[in-house]
């Protein structure tokens, strides 16, 4: 059986296609420029959301809420997703 990487449920050939459409669209020169842009992005959003979750959780033990649920919540699902891989970790999936 020949097995195909799939990332994103878009084939190798689909990826190589859009890279190969981005560069004439773009010019090789300005690739980096652009993934640099869209990386600085990304982590200023990810900056972003962990002060906002960081805000919320110290509003809420300021007001006496008690936020040590959502960590046992977190180890839950933690444990889930452990048993599913371990459940799973051997089906690949067929196309």
């Amino acid at each position: 059986m020949i097995q195909h990487a799939t990332f994103l449920f878009i084939s190798g050939g689909e990826i190589a296609f859009i890279l190969f459409i981005a560069i004439m669209v773009f010019g090789a020169d300005k690739l980096p420029e652009i993934a640099r842009g869209l990386g600085k992005g990304m982590r200023t959003l990810k900056d972003a959301t962990n002060d906002i979750k960081h805000e919320i959780t110290k509003s809420a033990e300021n007001h006496g809420i008690d936020t040590s649920m959502t960590s046992d919540i977190k180890k839950e699902l933690d444990q889930v997703k452990e048993d599913l891989e371990d459940f799973t970790g051997s089906v690949k999936r067929k196309l």
